[in-house]
């Protein structure tokens, strides 16, 4: 065989080798895009079906407190519902109260609240009292199912006016009335003071205002609770009565007012004080119990000799 013949074979099969190895080249990147097609398409469509899932949003009142005889609301809000259904449960007896905007209790205090295309299921409990507290679920019929717990406390608010339920009080001096209501949320609206059945009521003096130094003195605050406190000066034996504090959503308290000329040992209102002085008390205490022992004491020498 002559070199040219041998030259020409051997370009044959480097030539023959380049392509094979081009065509695999080739087999290899066609693959490894088609793969990354089919990985990307796959995670696309994983993102797509987690995305859409049905979520609770968190960032809602979830121990809810009211009082008695006062709406309570109760929100559930819930993203990319899709084709489920929101329903609302109590607790304590699994009694189904709401589905969909469909409400399942001859209780008609219950009630779902859903504007349209909102995300917001709210359950709305009219006038609620003591034994509507619990825990209510918010749930979404999906598989395995979706809930969310609220708790909803229900209480019974009382003022409280400090001092005893009967106060004695000398003419021409001040009485101080102080009502505190402490128990339930801060939306109580205010307080307003009654004199049998009549409203006491209370207009601020302008600064340019010429006008005589008022008698009756009423500020309404709050600070950890709700205050209101009632000063009349100067009393008159016509102030005397039953003084009642009446919060807007809570239940009332009174207390009886003498007013009198001469001193009353038991409940006498000195200054602003609501209250006699416990060590007053206890000293006259002390001081009576001595004349009783020493009495005692005389009596026995006497018959003794």
């Amino acid at each position: 065989m002559g070199l040219r013949a041998i030259h020409y074979r051997t370009m044959n099969i480097i030539s023959y080798r380049i392509k094979v190895g081009v065509a695999v080249i080739v087999i290899m990147v066609l693959g490894f895009f088609n793969e990354s097609q089919v990985v990307a398409g796959t995670a696309h469509y994983g993102e797509d079906s987690v995305g859409s899932f049905p979520y609770f949003e968190y960032n809602v009142p979830r121990n809810v407190t009211t009082v008695v005889g006062q709406t309570a609301f109760l929100h559930c809000r819930v993203e990319q519902l899709g084709d489920k259904a929101v329903s609302w449960i109590r607790k304590r007896d699994l009694h189904i109260l709401t589905a969909g905007i469909l409400t399942y209790t001859s209780d008609q205090r219950f009630q779902v609240i859903r504007p349209e295309k909102s995300e917001n299921w709210t359950l709305q409990i009219k006038f609620p009292q003591e034994r509507d507290a619990g825990i209510y679920e918010c749930q979404v019929n999906t598989e395995p199912k979706m809930s969310l717990a609220f708790q909803l406390n229900v209480v019974e608010a009382k003022a409280h006016i400090l001092g005893p339920a009967d106060l004695y009080v000398k003419t021409g001096s001040s009485l101080s009335l102080t009502c505190i209501l402490s128990q339930g949320p801060h939306d109580l609206g205010t307080i307003f003071w009654y004199k049998g059945s009549n409203l006491i009521e209370y207009k601020e003096v302008e600064e340019n205002e010429v006008a005589e130094e008022p008698r009756l003195h009423l500020k309404t605050e709050w600070t950890e609770q709700l205050t209101s406190r009632l000063r009349i000066d100067k009393l008159m034996p016509g102030d005397s009565g039953n003084y009642s504090c009446v919060p807007t959503m809570a239940e009332a308290a009174s207390v009886n007012v003498h007013v009198i000329n001469g001193e009353h040992p038991a409940a006498m209102q000195h200054g602003n004080a609501n209250t006699a002085s416990p060590c007053a008390l206890s000293v006259n205490l002390l001081i009576s119990l001595y004349c009783t022992l020493a009495t005692l004491y005389t009596n026995t020498i006497d018959g003794l000799r």
